[in-house]
């Protein structure tokens, strides 16, 4: 019999505190002191299901306060057993976000944290570990490093997170990820957040999960429901000229996307010649030239964040004004993660695209996922396009898209580390 999960209607959903969820005192007093007074609908039904020790699969959009779904529940039910929290995040970002969100709890019942992940010095990491550290979370590289040199020991880990699998899937992680289901113990509680539920998502909870429970906040695709979306239909040559208009016309904080790291860097030194704070987050920066940029943005020191997709998902700010989307997303699904990088929270958003008069196909597939029409804007002094008449053909695609198609169907590959001889 295959474990798919369960769609369950928990009551507690409707709970306007967090008084009634199960949560011991002294959680509660921390709550409060963070101001956490109302929880989210994915915290109301996420959390008293894994109180009790049940495997869960959460599908809830970006923004809706899943780290602490997860963390009060380990946190407390680590408190009355032994073992080892492990979470495993796809970038070193979220990683060090969830890090923190731990660490305001855990400090309490003198739990140590370690944050294991790529880009940063192995040592720390090493004496760490060797604090006996409650919670342990990382990035799955990093992790299997970690493994296979010793360090970490996974037959201790009762509980088990799985943060934004599907950009972890995406991302290339799976071979990773099913090598360390693989080594850990079969008795433990999992726990899988994501914001879309493809069918890999399904597969890992029938094979490595006890009889999960679907808390499903919102349906796969789903954009966060505070932010209004426009597009610009223009020419590559021109982007440039409508995102000198539009920073100009937006005075907030804005995080642009670009599809390539090399086109990120020339975004960031064209906004910078148009007088404007900017910085750039992706795979080739160093671990200390993210946290910079991160950093930064949050603080004012940089105005405009360019960033690529496989750094989208650490970058938890409140308050950003506008996503644009400088590129459109090679896949329809990360549309959704980068416009939920606005409308956090509570607060309301705006998100502009930016499509070639050849990304007729692209945006339609959007469209398809989000269940809802991209409503198309002109600018006064800017000459727009409009989608060309062969993009309009169903079942043509990009060249880019087709290699990256084709390209899926290969194997991953990758080194066997030493543990695994």
């Amino acid at each position: 019999m295959t474990n798919k999960p369960v769609i369950t209607n928990n009551p507690a959903q409707a709970n306007p505190t967090f008084y009634g969820l199960g949560i011991v005192p002294k959680i509660l007093d921390i709550l409060e002191r963070m101001k956490f007074k109302v929880p989210t609908p994915i915290q109301s039904k996420a959390i008293p299901l894994a109180i009790e020790g049940k495997d869960i699969v959460g599908i809830a959009q970006t923004g809706t306060g899943k780290t602490h779904s997860f963390a009060i529940p380990m946190v407390q039910r680590l408190a009355q057993k032994k073992g080892i929290g492990l979470v495993l995040a796809p970038t070193r970002e979220l990683a060090i976000q969830i890090d923190e969100a731990f660490q305001e709890i855990a400090r309490a019942f003198s739990m140590k944290t370690a944050c294991l992940i790529g880009g940063a010095p192995m040592e720390p990491q090493v004496q760490a570990l060797r604090r006996d550290p409650r919670v342990v979370i990382a990035t799955p590289g990093r992790l299997i490093d970690h493994m296979s040199q010793w360090n970490f020991i996974p037959d201790t880990v009762v509980m088990l997170v799985l943060d934004e699998a599907d950009r972890m899937l995406d991302m290339g992680f799976a071979p990773q990820i099913d090598k360390i289901l693989r080594f850990l113990p079969k008795d433990r509680q999992t726990m899988l957040f994501s914001a879309t539920m493809p069918k890999e998502i399904m597969n890992i909870a029938s094979k490595h999960m006890k009889l999960p429970l679907s808390v499903e906040i919102a349906p796969s695709g789903t954009t966060a429901e505070l932010v209004t979306q426009e597009l610009f239909i223009v020419k590559k040559e021109d982007k440039s000229r409508l995102l000198k208009k539009l920073l100009a016309q937006y005075h907030g904080t804005v995080l642009l996307f670009s599809r390539t790291k090399h086109n990120a860097r020339k975004i960031v030194k064209s906004i910078r010649d148009m007088g404007h704070s900017a910085s750039e987050i992706h795979s080739n920066r160093t671990l200390g030239q993210r946290r910079d940029a991160l950093e930064g943005f949050k603080s004012g020191k940089y105005r405009v964040l360019v960033a690529t997709d496989i750094a989208s998902r650490g970058i938890d700010v409140t308050g950003i004004e506008l996503v644009l989307n400088y590129d459109l997303p090679e896949d329809a699904e990360n549309y959704v993660h980068r416009i939920g990088r606005t409308a956090r929270a509570g607060h309301k958003g705006h998100a502009i695209s930016f499509a070639t008069p050849d990304q007729s196909n692209d945006v339609r597939d959007i469209e398809k996922l989000i269940k809802a029409t991209l409503p198309v804007s002109r600018h006064p002094e800017i000459t727009l396009d409009k989608f060309s008449e062969s993009s309009h053909q169903p079942g043509q695609h990009s060249g880019h898209r087709q290699q990256k198609q084709a390209q899926a169907k290969k194997p991953y590959k990758y080194p066997r580390p030493k543990f695994y001889r």
